[in-house]
């Protein structure tokens, strides 16, 4: 699809970059820290407060970035996760065996668990801990066959609106919508005014947050927000 290299971003972890695209997988200011204050600190936290058994969507998996920090999170709080994430263009081993993210994480398993979420096979769950279960899907979300009323968590992650817009639709957000449970969240990076705007006609409640380095503001869409 894309031509990518690797490139080292300002807190030291990877990030892959599409060549001539001027696209990058994670911030150049900090791939990790990006990620931990998107998808984490604005997604699995949020509703980690009230719930220990939380199914997660992620909608572009990439470099499997999120799926090692929401693993490490777990793991520190006893959560017991399922985790779904769909992903159409998956990166080539001898680019994601080079992403240097286990060398940040805490965690004796961490290179091993980060091997597993790309070496495992499309569309089979495995269990990457005794409470982690995970799957990956290779396939566009537009085609995705979503289950109603099951995620608490969605990490929309795809590729910038301008690059993708067909990612960023009200049919693809109404879809996302119908597959996530009352008192649920989306969290993404992008704050444009189209996302906006979908997101609200499918019966989104949004919330603008503070950004991580780099970027003013992040996303937050609720799903029957009255009683977080």
């Amino acid at each position: 699809m894309y031509k990518k290299r690797i490139i080292t971003s300002d807190d030291g972890s990877h990030t892959i970059e599409l060549i001539g695209q001027n696209e990058q997988y994670h911030s150049t200011h900090g791939a990790i820290q990006e990620s931990n204050h998107v998808y984490i600190k604005h997604g699995l936290e949020i509703i980690a407060q009230n719930e220990s058994e939380i199914n997660i969507l992620e909608i572009g998996m990439g470099t499997g970035l999120n799926v090692l920090l929401t693993w490490l999170f777990a793991l520190e709080h006893g959560l017991k996760i399922k985790y779904l994430a769909i992903e159409a263009y998956p990166i080539e081993e001898h680019l994601w065996g080079k992403l240097n993210y286990p060398f940040f994480i805490k965690n004796d398993k961490a290179t091993d668990t980060f091997n597993k979420i790309h070496s495992s096979k499309w569309g089979i769950e495995e269990k990457l801990d005794k409470n982690f279960y995970f799957m990956k899907r290779e396939e566009l979300i537009q085609d995705s066959f979503l289950p109603k009323n099951v995620f608490n968590v969605v990490y929309y992650d795809a590729f910038n609106p301008d690059l993708e817009p067909d990612l960023w639709t009200k049919k693809v957000f109404e879809k996302v919508f119908l597959s996530m449970k009352n008192q649920s969240v989306l969290s993404t990076y992008s704050t444009k005014g189209v996302i906006k705007r979908a997101l609200k006609s499918c019966g989104f409640k949004i919330e603008k947050k503070p950004g991580p380095p780099g970027k003013r503001e992040i996303l937050n869409a609720f799903k029957a927000t009255e009683n977080l």
